[in-house]
């Protein structure tokens, strides 16, 4: 019985391995790895050329760098593994000659080549055994991350809201939140609004941020004003900031849906857009540092009256600092652009259309930060 026919089984060979992904997606995927790995390695060279260093030494001085940018990288034993592999490609094919008696001559040749080519690939091997086994565990980071924000926003009346974040990795340091405050009594039901932005990126970033939620959810069951609730979670992230390095900004804001009064702490975070229905713009400005930079820092609380037509949009900085391939910023001008231009629209709507403005402005740019939103649209 014949199988299927060559050409049959190459298009499945290659739908496996490309996902099923078109050329111009591969090769966006593969510029995207490429910068990714080249500002990793970057990080570790210094490209700055003297004034009495010829062009030709320093080109020989970068790429020592930048080597060693890359052998650092690996563990001490597969640092020997590489440097044996690049020393058996160089020897490439040799040959040993030697008498073996009056008249007659022995040789062996040998591809050093070849097994240079086997010990790259068992070290390729070995790096994808790890990469691996990392993705495996980040996946398993993202879903716990997942539970800890809402997936859908809670029914509060006169407000329509929409939130969303975009991990620049696997995993994000970003927060946001909005959900009735513990102990409210069904005569005064207030709500908590948050977002939040962890110094750093990836898995440290989202262990903070997973330590700013637990606190904030616990803390903020007991009594007290909003800036006593601030200082409890600055006081606690203090204990484990290593000293204000491992710091987060952040808008803490409580809404009292009858009297549609916003009650906010600022703590360093990108200043709030406060859209009203006549076209001006107010912004969210008053509260104090950044949670985890000084253990007893004072905050103080901001005050406004939300109207209908009104728009509340909290962000952190990826939304206004992406960037393009020329390293041209989004920026706020463009964002509030999108805002007026959006006015009319269901929240979840117009944030669609926002992020799909970023992706036309980045094109085929990396994603440098985590990007959240939160829109709410007072009705």
């Amino acid at each position: 019985m014949k199988g299927p026919p060559i050409k049959e089984r190459a298009a499945r060979f290659w739908d496996r391995v490309t996902e099923g992904m078109q050329v111009s997606e591969l090769w966006n995927q593969f510029r995207a790895d490429a910068q990714s790995s080249y500002r990793l390695y970057s990080r570790d060279v210094d490209t700055t050329r003297d004034a009495d260093v010829r062009r030709g030494r320093h080109v020989l001085q970068l790429a020592r760098q930048f080597f060693w940018a890359i052998l650092e990288k690996l563990t001490p034993a597969r640092r020997i593994l590489l440097l044996l592999a690049l020393v058996l490609i160089a020897l490439g094919a040799f040959q040993w000659s030697w008498s073996s008696g009056p008249g007659e001559m022995s040789a062996f040749s040998i591809d050093a080549r070849f097994w240079g080519a086997i010990l790259l690939l068992a070290l390729f091997i070995m790096e994808a055994g790890d990469r691996v086994v990392m993705k495996r565990d980040l996946q398993i980071a993202k879903e716990i991350q997942a539970w800890l924000l809402p997936s859908e926003p809670p029914a509060i009346a006169g407000l329509e809201i929409a939130f969303t974040t975009r991990p620049a990795n696997t995993v994000a340091g970003d927060y946001y939140d909005v959900f009735a405050r513990p102990g409210c009594t069904p005569e005064n039901v207030t709500f908590l609004m948050a977002i939040a932005d962890v110094a750093g990126k990836s898995v440290p970033a989202a262990m903070l941020m997973a330590t700013f939620q637990a606190s904030l959810k616990t803390l903020s069951s007991t009594p007290g004003i909003l800036t006593e609730l601030v200082s409890r979670i600055n006081r606690y992230a203090c204990s484990n900031s290593q000293n204000g390095r491992r710091f987060t900004t952040a808008v803490v804001a409580e809404y009292d849906s009858r009297s549609r009064k916003l009650t906010y702490v600022n703590a360093g975070h990108n200043l709030p857009i406060l859209l009203r229905r006549n076209g001006s713009v107010d912004r969210l400005d008053v509260g104090g540092v950044p949670i985890g930079v000084m253990d007893n820092a004072p905050y103080s609380a901001g005050e406004v009256t939300l109207e209908a037509g009104d728009w509340l949009v909290f962000f952190t900085d990826g939304v206004v600092e992406a960037e393009n391939n020329q390293q041209q910023e989004y920026g706020e001008d463009r964002f509030l652009t999108m805002l007026r231009w959006g006015a009319a629209m269901p929240p979840a709507l117009l944030l669609q259309h926002i992020l799909a403005d970023i992706d036309r402005f980045e094109a085929n740019a990396p994603q440098h930060d985590d990007i959240t939103c939160m829109l709410l649209r007072v009705v």
